[in-house]
C-alpha cells in the first residue's frame, strides 16, 4: 500500500471507524500476516473483510452486554467465512464498544479509556459464560486447557477476573486486566500520525510497537515461548532497519526489509496474529477519537 500525501483524517462513527481499521490490517502489509499483497495461514484477506463486515452490527448493538456482542459476532463471522479470523479483535472490540452506549459520538481518548474502565469492572459470569462459548466456537489456533478457568467448561467468575487469570500469558486477556492500557497508551503514541492522514505509517507504528514489545500470544500458543521470544528480538531489528529507510526516504528499500520478513515468517508458519488484533483495536479507538 503506497502511502497517501499526509491529509487530515476526517471523524468517524463508531462502527464506520472499525470496519477502516479492519480494511487497514488487510490493505497494510505487516510482516506475517495475511494481507492483500500476501496471502498466508490458509487465509485470504477477503475473508477478513467479510468477517468484519458480518461481526459490525452485533459488536454495536446499543445497549447489548459484552457477552452477547463476543457470541453473536463469533456466531456470524463463522457463517460468514466458517473459519478463525477475527477472535481476537472480537475480544478485544467488544468492551470498547460498549464502553460508547451513553456517548453521542466517540469521545476523546482518555474519557474513552474511564468509560471502558467501567464496562470492565461491570463484567459478570453471564459475560464469561458467553465469552468462553465465542472462544469454544471461534476454536482458535493453540488454543489448549488451563490450569483455571478453561473455556471447556463452564466459569465460575466473572469475565474480567477468568481474563486476568491468563493475562500473564496472553496479552489480549491483559487487556481486560489491566483496562486495556497498552490499546489506549499505542493510541496516544499513533495519534498524530492518524490525525495528519499517515495512516500505513500509524498502522505500522501500532503493529511493531506490540510485536517489538513482547512476545506476540498466537504465536506462543502454537510453537512455544522461545520460538515468540526470538520473533519478537528479530521485530526490533527489523523495525529499527525499517525506520532509518523510512527517514532516510529510502520508502522501495524499506518495504523489501518488510517484504523479506513476512515471506520468512510465512514459510515457517509463524503469524503474528495477537499484535495484529491489538493494533485493530488500537486503530479502531484512534481513528474514531480522532478529533475528539
Amino acid at each position: 500500500m503506497r502511502e497517501q500525501a499526509p491529509r487530515r483524517t476526517a471523524p468517524l462513527a463508531a462502527p464506520d471507524a472499525f470496519l477502516a481499521a479492519c480494511r487497514l490490517d488487510v490493505e497494510v502489509a505487516k510482516p506475517g500476516n495475511v494481507s492483500e499483497q500476501s496471502a498466508g495461514h490458509g487465509m485470504v484477506a477477503a475473508q477478513f473483510i467479510s468477517s468484519a463486515r458480518a461481526a459490525v452490527a452485533p459488536l454495536f448493538t446499543p445497549g447489548a452486554p459484552v457477552g452477547t456482542r463476543l457470541i453473536e459476532a463469533v456466531r456470524v463471522t463463522r457463517a460468514a467465512v466458517d473459519c478463525n479470523t477475527n477472535l481476537g479483535i472480537v475480544l478485544l472490540v467488544a468492551p470498547l464498544a460498549a464502553a460508547l452506549d451513553g456517548f453521542d459520538a466517540p469521545p476523546n481518548a482518555r474519557d474513552w479509556h474511564t468509560a471502558t474502565e467501567r464496562v470492565l469492572q461491570a463484567l459478570d459470569i453471564d459475560d464469561a459464560r458467553a465469552a468462553f462459548r465465542a472462544i469454544a466456537l471461534a476454536n482458535p489456533g493453540g488454543l489448549g486447557d488451563a490450569p483455571e478457568q478453561s473455556v471447556h467448561a463452564p466459569p465460575t467468575v466473572g469475565l474480567r477476573a477468568a481474563m486476568a487469570l491468563a493475562a500473564g500469558r496472553d496479552s489480549i486477556a491483559r487487556q481486560y486486566a489491566d483496562g486495556f492500557a497498552d490499546v489506549f497508551a499505542c493510541c496516544a503514541a499513533i495519534a498524530p500520525l492518524v490525525r495528519e492522514g499517515q495512516l500505513e505509517t500509524a498502522t505500522l507504528e501500532a503493529f511493531f510497537s506490540f510485536l517489538g514489545g513482547w512476545p506476540d500470544s498466537h504465536i506462543m500458543r502454537k510453537h512455544g515461548a522461545a520460538l515468540a521470544q526470538s520473533v519478537t528480538d528479530t521485530a526490533r531489528v527489523v523495525i529499527a532497519r525499517w525506520r532509518y529507510l523510512v527517514t532516510s526516504r529510502a520508502p522501495l528499500a524499506a518495504g523489501t526489509v518488510l517484504a523479506r520478513w513476512d515471506a520468512e515468517l510465512k514459510a515457517r508458519g509463524l503469524n503474528p496474529g495477537t499484535s495484529a488484533d491489538l493494533t485493530v483495536a488500537t486503530l479502531f479507538v484512534a481513528l474514531a477519537a480522532a478529533h475528539a
